[in-house]
């Protein structure tokens, strides 16, 4: 890879400059001391200015203007081929080709890789935005299906004067419409995640405080799935918004329910380098190394055939991390030795509002 392009044509253009001029004086001062003699053998000491003078001269600077065109076109070339290679793969791209590439040619300066590297992560990151939006798409439609169908089967059931309308009835209705509303709900939350627009309330808080209530509140649910939880919440004061962290960690806290039933879970509340932190170890199946890249993406599950019946809506842990984003923190997935899963946000331990004090 060649060096910093404006050096290099800052270079390059002293260099034609001095190869011109070392060459018409080489040759003028070859023509007068060898040449000229060789040419006029008779002529007196008092030289007259000729025309094949002239022309001698006009050669050599043709032939220097010509050699500093060759070096100065390939200079062109090197720097102009990255350029279209970049409006080609450009071109396929807007033409809806996510998969093209730039390719960079060989002896191309820094600069030209730098770019085409950009322009390249740039087009993979849409290609998987698309890949993204299409699978999104479809999964939205089958989580939505599923109470849909129920829906209009069951209305259509009470219109027939199938279904009798008992307070039963409605009540399981009502429930479906309440599992569409969740959906809905988690979608504009990732929605405004990803686009950074979710509106928080910051307040300080006591990040151990608030995984306290949401465990309080989750007891039940996991006792039921046979879910043993032990605590460890130490104090770690935070700015936040309070529901939104909250929100995030029943998903955690449900991530657990779903897919980790019969296990011990540990919930543990701290300071580490500066940052606030809520860690949710579990003693389920775990996840392989390549699912846990993928598991904070949208409606993604361990088992792609696992409906709502037996997971959840696939959008827990996504949302978790865009909340945590959403603070400056961030959201991440370990292994659990022996077996299982470490889920952990991290936040920033910003400075508390005046007149308030960290105990």
């Amino acid at each position: 890879m060649s060096g910093n392009l404006n050096a290099r044509i800052t270079k390059t253009m002293v260099a034609l400059t001095l190869i011109a001029a070392l060459v018409v004086s080489l040759g003028l001062m070859a023509y007068f001391l060898f040449i000229y003699d060789w040419l006029y053998p008779d002529l007196e000491e008092e030289a007259i200015w000729r025309t094949a003078d002239t022309v001698m001269v006009l050669f050599l600077l043709a032939f220097g203007l010509l050699t500093a065109s060759g070096i100065g076109w390939r200079l062109a070339r090197r720097i102009v081929e990255p350029l279209k290679s970049v409006a080609a793969a450009a071109r396929r791209i807007a033409t809806g080709d996510f998969s093209a590439r730039a390719h960079l040619p060989a002896g191309s300066f820094q600069e030209a890789a730098d770019l085409l590297s950009d322009f390249n992560t740039m087009a993979e990151r849409l290609e998987r935005a698309e890949t993204e939006l299409g699978y999104s798409n479809s999964a939205i439609a089958h989580e939505l299906r599923t109470p849909l169908t129920i829906l209009r089967g069951r209305l259509q059931g009470l219109s027939d004067g199938v279904f009798d309308p008992t307070p039963e009835t409605f009540g399981r209705l009502i429930a479906h419409v309440d599992q569409l509303s969740v959906i809905v709900e988690e979608l504009r939350t990732l929605a405004l995640g990803n686009a950074g627009q979710l509106d928080l309330a910051h307040a300080s808080l006591d990040l151990a405080e608030e995984v306290g209530a949401a465990l309080n509140g989750l007891e039940a649910e996991l006792a039921a799935e046979g879910i043993n939880v032990t605590r460890a919440l130490a104090p770690a004061r935070t700015v936040a918004d309070r529901a939104r962290l909250r929100q995030a960690c029943v998903a955690m806290l449900e991530n657990c329910r779903s897919y980790a039933p019969q296990s011990r879970v540990h919930v543990e509340t701290g300071v580490e380098g500066g940052e606030a932190f809520f860690r949710c170890s579990d003693t389920g199946p775990g996840l392989s190394a390549g699912d846990r890249t993928r598991a904070f993406d949208r409606f993604w599950r361990a088992d792609a055939s696992r409906g709502r019946s037996l997971g959840g809506s696939g959008l827990g842990l996504p949302i978790v991390r865009a909340i945590a984003r959403a603070h400056g923190g961030e959201a991440r997935i370990l292994p659990h030795e022996p077996t299982g899963l470490i889920v952990e946000i991290r936040l920033p331990k910003k400075p508390l509002p005046l007149g308030e004090t960290d105990d």
